[in-house]
């Protein structure tokens, strides 16, 4: 039988994985070339490397731009296209699926039974309906008390490969240095920076076969995995403990946006977050969602509790807010915590920054234009973080209000009075985490 061509679609993460589990020595195959979205710039022109691809692969793998699509499918005969990346409408889907067919190719999605790994320790995943619903603050709850039982964590972080893929295969975050070394972009560090000050070992890379066993092994030892998962992707692990959290300020989406559904209909445990800033009919149309697609998953309700470390630099001040940069753009979010503070602390105004945006945050706004009279803290690498700088020194405001899980400080040189923004997860009633966290030590018969 002659080997099929394979063309994955993604955005260096999901992609990469399914490659390295189910097609990288699988002899049935010939991986053809990735194509890399929109979502993370700079993916298309590079190659997925030879050391990394397997030997079926010794020139390793070129990934192309997603916009080439139709033409590559012919030109590269490919006989399927999988679609591996995540936080997209379910029409989005379908369009590339169109895009696919009238081409001439087959549509594919694998699913857990190929690309779950199992572990030799107890599993919680943490996962979400869509980017910025929650996903960190909540792994960090769970974390804490897991830890308060004298249990030993490590996280696993969903993957964020933008640099030298070979060098990423298998990163640990010990300690703030280990961010530097490995050349994290203000992404990476906004997800491994909370951990690490919690004092919680972080693990992410390329090759999550390997990352697996490197968390398993670690030095500091490990009684509990928390996966700690990206965008609304689903986990790479097969989870002992399933958790999903819902945003009650985009109802609806966790019923219609990829591979979010995913999420709630495998949760154990399902968390509505930002109830205290939601609409009641909003959380109510979660609620409905949940109640027909999961009715035996646990509910929690909780609140995303903020608080400013200067709240006097937004009272009557005309703030540039400068929110996540994944919650705004693909995440489709059109506004945030910053957003909330600011007008929480009586902020005059919030001031647009679009007029003063330079090169990729200028392109940025072209290219999600939904944003709005609010900064996206993007930079995947030294000339975005320069482009973040000066787009928010030119702004003319009377202060900065930071909210990134990070201090932006510490990367960028921020000539404007600043103020940052924190938020933590906080259940609201019973059930609650600690009982659903009791349950799962008792059940694996953990400390």
């Amino acid at each position: 039988m002659p080997k099929k061509n394979v063309i994955i679609l993604g955005s260096a993460g999901r992609d990469f994985h399914n490659f390295n589990v189910y097609f990288r020595d699988n002899e049935e195959y010939n991986v053809v070339g990735f194509t890399g979205s929109r979502q993370i710039p700079g993916i298309s022109g590079k190659k997925y490397p030879s050391e990394l691809a397997g030997h079926l692969y010794p020139d390793g793998i070129p990934v192309y731009a997603e916009e080439e699509l139709p033409h590559l499918i012919k030109r590269l005969h490919a006989d399927q296209c999988v679609f591996a990346y995540s936080d997209v409408s379910y029409q989005h889907v379908m369009h590339i699926g169109a895009i696919v067919n009238a081409a001439g190719a087959d549509y594919m999605m694998l699913g857990l039974q190929h690309t779950m790994l199992q572990s030799r320790k107890p599993v919680i995943a943490v996962c979400a309906v869509r980017t910025g619903a929650g996903k960190s603050q909540t792994s960090r709850r769970i974390i804490g008390l897991l830890k308060d039982r004298g249990l030993k964590v490590v996280a696993v972080r969903h993957p964020m490969p933008y640099g030298d893929l070979v060098s990423q295969r298998v990163q640990r975050f010990a300690e703030l240095g280990d961010m530097q070394k490995h050349n994290c972009t203000i992404e990476e560090i906004e997800e491994y920076e909370p951990h690490v000050e919690q004092g919680t070992v972080v693990y992410a890379g390329v090759d999550y076969a390997a990352i697996l066993k490197a968390a398993e092994d670690d030095p500091k030892g490990c009684d509990v995995i928390v996966w700690d998962g990206g965008n609304n992707d689903f986990s790479f692990y097969r989870p002992d403990l399933m958790m999903t959290v819902a945003d009650p300020h985009r109802p609806g989406h966790e019923l219609s946006y990829y591979p979010g559904e995913i999420n709630l209909r495998m949760a154990n445990v399902i968390v509505i977050n930002k109830i205290d800033s939601a609409a009641p009919e909003n959380v109510q149309k979660v609620r409905e969602s949940i109640a027909s697609s999961n009715p035996k998953a646990v509910v929690i309700d909780a609140a995303s509790v903020i608080r400013v470390d200067d709240p006097k630099l937004i009272e009557g001040k005309r703030v540039l807010v400068v929110e996540d940069g994944p919650t705004l753009t693909h995440g489709g979010m059109s506004y945030g915590a910053g957003t909330v503070a600011a007008r929480r602390f009586g902020a005059a105004e919030m001031v647009d920054p679009r007029p003063y945006a330079v090169g990729s945050i200028a392109e940025a706004f072209r290219s999600y234009p939904n944003i709005g009279a609010l900064l996206p803290a993007t930079g995947y690498g030294a000339e975005q973080l320069k482009h973040l700088e000066a787009t928010i020194n030119r702004t003319d405001c009377d202060a900065v209000v930071v909210a990134t899980p990070i201090d932006l400080g510490r990367i960028i040189d921020i000539k404007r009075p600043s103020t940052r923004v924190f938020y933590e997860l906080e259940e609201i009633g019973t059930p609650g985490l600690a009982e659903v966290i009791s349950e799962f030590c008792g059940t694996l018969s953990l400390s």
